[in-house]
């Protein structure tokens, strides 16, 4: 693992064909607006609501297990009933004030607008539930970066991140035939994924990952997307010859 600078080594052929995001904690500083919405649930609960702190150590694996770690933390765990009760009050919630805070982290739509004009595909896959995503990039504008969006819920239950299932749904929804394809996230669901699903991954420090992102495993850190197109230069000068 190696972290990389702005000023790293550039090529002039870009070694990867198609590259993968997650969303929240990596491509949106999403905690505010899903902390706002889990206290609501919260609330309902007859819990303390939690702050936005706390809150963003919540969030990763989807909605129910935010919700599910919220309720641990604030008295102890509900039975599923109980739960699925919650989690669509959370989600109605959030679904109606999904970008209200919410804002891109910097250099993100820079970055994005550099991959493409070097020629790579861009994909969006996240644990959040589909709509939620789709409903999110489209009030951010965001939408058109993308040749998909893939959520946690797209392939059905126990197929979400890590699982490697839906990078390989990325892939085969790309329409390239052998891609070569890495990805960028922000916590071991992402770091997993892509080392299940064979793929190069880099991690961006600014996220929600609760551990520290140097012992994520991932094949390069960055601490800004001015440095995300000269890692993925360098991870593929670095990268065996097929």
């Amino acid at each position: 693992m190696t972290a990389f600078s702005p000023n790293a080594l550039q090529q002039s052929a870009f070694p990867f064909d198609l590259v993968g995001f997650d969303l929240d904690g990596t491509l949106l500083d999403s905690a505010p607006d899903l902390a706002d919405a889990l206290n609501h649930a919260l609330v309902q609960a007859g819990r303390t609501p939690a702050s936005r702190a706390e809150a963003r150590g919540f969030v990763g694996g989807g909605t129910r297990m935010m919700l599910e770690r919220a309720l641990a933390f604030t008295g102890g765990p509900l039975p599923d009933a109980q739960v699925d009760t919650l989690l669509p009050q959370l989600i109605t919630y959030y679904e109606e004030h999904i970008s209200v805070h919410t804002r891109p982290y910097p250099g993100m739509e820079a970055m994005l607008e550099g991959l493409a004009a070097r020629g790579v595909k861009l994909a969006l896959v996240t644990n959040k539930l589909e709509r939620l995503a789709v409903k999110l990039l489209e009030e951010l504008g965001l939408t058109h970066h993308f040749y998909t969006i893939i959520g946690g819920d797209t392939l059905g239950p126990g197929r979400a991140k890590p699982a490697p299932d839906l990078l390989h749904l990325m892939i085969e929804r790309s329409g390239l035939t052998n891609p070569r394809a890495a990805y960028v996230g922000d916590t071991h669901y992402d770091t997993g994924a892509a080392a299940a699903a064979g793929l190069p991954v880099v991690a961006v420090t600014f996220g929600f990952s609760e551990v520290p992102v140097d012992t994520l495993g991932a094949d390069a850190v960055i601490e800004h997307f001015d440095a995300l197109i000269p890692a993925l230069e360098q991870l593929g000068a670095e990268a065996p010859a097929a």
